[in-house]
């Protein structure tokens, strides 16, 4: 359960910035920018306790939230007996709300929502969604597609479906590990993570690696990844022109849901194959423009 919060560290935190300054604290299942690691059952109460203490909600990420649950389901004591509706359900018993992007778990194409279990808040909320997204009954939402999404809230705990998914996820980091391809392991649920610095060790952080190997796997077998590292994360230090670099330069591979055969892993793989061969060609990236903002959505690159 390497998505776990380290809760000698959380307390650490909270006792130096202060309780007035944490509005509250949220939970990834599973742990999307650490390589799709889950929570633990035991991590998710043991923080609930902690913020309970100090008077902090918890929310949660709840995107990955079945995900989460069969691996809890498969590797925690004392849940192998348990369903994965159940384990989901158990899940929300300890936070406040959620917020859910319905293109991952609920399998529909659009949408998401905000779980809470208070009522004031809730009241306090829905003026924003009415002025920035639509009335409270349907969100900006068309009705097909809140249909759609009622239906993947139910198909998405299926036992079998999400079993099936995993594995696939399991197969092509199998393949990829066959070939050398340094990856974060134990795989996680929504996707396989290479370590893009590792595969391209010539290029500095300063020329993104992981997006310039998005760039380079696209060109080389159509594959489509993104990059989850120095474009994403880094920081301004505090010296001029200083940049604090994230720990992890990471390329993710999130594998669509219902979409595609093994086979197409196996295309995923001959495609790293392919380009091992000449990953030492690899150019690296420089960012032609880039917003005040979320710069990993919305900037441009170009090759160094």
């Amino acid at each position: 359960f390497k998505g776990n919060i380290d809760l000698n560290k959380l307390e650490a935190l909270i006792n130096k910035e202060g309780v007035e300054k944490i509005p509250f604290i949220m939970f990834t299942i599973t742990n999307n920018t650490g390589g799709g690691q889950p929570v633990s059952m035991a991590n998710l109460k043991a923080v609930k306790e902690m913020a309970d203490q100090k008077q902090i909600p918890v929310f949660i990420d709840a995107a990955r939230c079945v995900e989460n649950a069969y691996f809890i389901q498969q590797y925690e004591e004392g849940y192998q007996n348990k369903s994965v509706a159940e384990i989901v359900k158990e899940q929300f018993t300890y936070a406040n709300g959620c917020t859910m992007s319905a293109k991952k778990d609920p399998l529909v194409n659009i949408g998401g929502f905000i779980g809470l279990n208070d009522e004031e808040l809730y009241r306090k909320v829905l003026p924003h969604l009415i002025l920035n997204e639509g009335f409270a009954t349907y969100g900006g939402l068309a009705g097909r597609d809140l249909e759609a999404l009622a239906q993947g809230l139910y198909e998405m705990v299926d036992d079998d479906y999400i079993a099936s998914r995993v594995r696939q996820v399991q197969y092509l980091g199998k393949q990829l590990d066959e070939i050398g391809v340094d990856i974060v392991k134990p795989v996680g649920g929504s996707g396989v993570y290479v370590d893009a610095h590792a595969f391209l060790p010539h290029l500095p952080l300063s020329q993104f690696p992981a997006d310039a190997l998005a760039g380079a796997l696209y060109v080389e077998a159509g594959v489509r990844g993104s990059g989850l590292g120095t474009l994403a994360f880094a920081k301004t230090g505090k010296e001029p022109g200083e940049v604090i670099y994230p720990k992890m330069e990471l390329y993710r591979l999130a594998v669509p849901r219902r979409v595609y055969t093994d086979r197409h892993m196996e295309v995923v793989a001959e495609g790293f194959r392919q380009l091992i061969k000449k990953r030492d060609k690899v150019r690296g990236l420089k960012l032609t423009y880039e917003p005040p903002l979320l710069r990993h959505f919305l900037a441009r690159m170009e090759p160094v």
